[in-house]
């Protein structure tokens, strides 16, 4: 009896200690956790706070199911239900354990947050932000520029025909330079005595006329070839004369012609052949074919030499086709300069022309292009054009004898003397 009251006492006495330290975990456990933020105005008085209260940069916690257990909440054992609510988190609010220390929420604030349109001042680099448009460019060329680096039309140099044409400068002319430089003086005179220890030079040349292929000569302009066959001409005459050299005149002609005239040598234009391209020809038939013919130039024939006095000079230098126009406008000057070619007599009323520019020689060959009815109307169609194409080369006070005066025309007896300066 003693001992079951004494178990009984013991068990009651066990319940208390059992409600009272239930009842002090709790009471420490509340007093442990930070403190919930205070509810509005609307919650305490009994209206839950709307959607509407919340702000707008702040972010809403998730909260439990309101029938879900919190995890740090402790059921007790057979306590009542009133102790129970008084212990649980009210649903609306933060779970504790979901709040950081500082209460920073997951948006930053407003100052730092970055809008879209502050990110694009970010991009611009600002040394271009007002930099003008000629100097963010620096290496662009402007259109005014590119003038600069054009030279200007007075720079360029002028370019023969040939190279304007496209066409390479043609060298072969070259092959007569050593000749022509030293056998003959600025005055045309040949040193034919020189020149006729040189005769096998002489032949060798004469072979690069007879060997240079055709097509070669094709694609050369038009003046590369009058200056071919001018070069060639001249070339063969000095041959013909060489090769006669000393001229012997018989007694019979000397009266006539002169103990060194080159009317001596029989056949000189039609008798002696000479192969161009492998083809034969004689001197009269290049000057019909080509000179009175194909090339229409009428100044050629101050620049073919007759060897002799009263031809035009004979240049020291060969024709070059890049240079032809020069090289006729200085022959043609050269020549009418020359008292045996062309003189005035103001006293007598009487203009002086050479043999060469005779109707029945080459005058004929200068109406196609100075052919003229308007001046000189006193004279032949022949005369006509050749009056008016000297008067290029005149002085004024000659030229407007010409013109306006009445005179005759005579014409100077060709002097056939070799132009032998040895």
């Amino acid at each position: 009896m003693g001992i079951t009251q004494l178990f009984i006492g013991k068990s009651g006495m066990g319940k208390c200690i059992v409600v009272f330290i239930t009842l002090a975990t709790i009471s420490v456990f509340i007093a442990g956790c930070t403190p919930a933020k205070p509810l509005p105005a609307e919650h305490l008085a009994g209206h839950p706070p709307g959607p509407a209260k919340i702000e707008p940069d702040s972010v809403v916690p998730a909260l439990p199911e309101p029938n879900q257990t919190e995890p740090n909440e402790i059921q007790p054992v057979g306590s009542e239900s009133n102790d129970v609510k008084s212990s649980r988190v009210e649903p609306n609010q933060p779970k504790p354990g979901d709040l950081k220390p500082t209460e920073t929420e997951p948006n930053a604030p407003a100052p730092v947050k970055v809008e879209p349109n502050d990110v694009q001042p970010a991009k611009i680099e600002p040394r271009l932000v007002g930099v003008k448009p000629t100097k963010a460019e620096p290496n662009e060329v402007e259109p005014n520029n590119i003038k600069l680096v054009l030279p200007e039309p007075n720079q360029v140099k002028p370019q023969p025909a040939a190279r304007l044409a496209g066409q390479p400068t043609v060298s072969f002319h070259d092959k007569c330079a050593d000749i022509l430089k030293n056998y003959v003086n600025d005055k045309g005179m040949v040193n034919y005595r020189a020149l006729r220890r040189k005769r096998p030079e002489l032949k060798n040349l004469l072979d690069e006329f007879a060997h240079l292929d055709p097509n070669v000569y094709n694609h050369w302009p038009k003046e590369d070839k009058i200056a071919f066959w001018i070069n060639a001409y001249n070339i063969q005459m000095l041959k013909i004369i060489t090769d006669n050299y000393p001229i012997q005149g018989s007694r019979l002609l000397n009266p006539f012609y002169g103990p060194n005239s080159i009317r001596h040598i029989k056949g000189i234009w039609s008798d002696y052949k000479f192969i161009v391209m492998d083809e034969e020809f004689m001197l009269a038939e290049v000057n019909q074919r080509f000179f009175c013919k194909e090339f229409g130039e009428p100044r050629v024939f101050f620049a073919i030499s007759y060897a002799s006095l009263s031809s035009p000079p004979l240049r020291n230098e060969p024709y070059y086709g890049h240079k032809l126009h020069q090289q006729l406008e200085d022959q043609t000057k050269r020549f009418l300069s020359n008292p045996l070619a062309f003189k005035i007599d103001r006293e007598n009323k009487k203009v002086y022309l050479s043999a060469i520019l005779q109707p029945t020689w080459h005058g004929k060959e200068f109406v196609g292009k100075f052919g003229i009815d308007r001046k000189f109307k006193d004279h032949e169609p022949e005369t006509r054009a050749v009056l008016n194409f000297i008067t290029n080369y005149l002085s004024k006070r000659d030229v407007d004898f010409l013109e306006v005066e009445n005179y005759s025309v005579k014409y100077i007896k060709y002097n056939w003397t070799v132009n032998d300066g040895s």
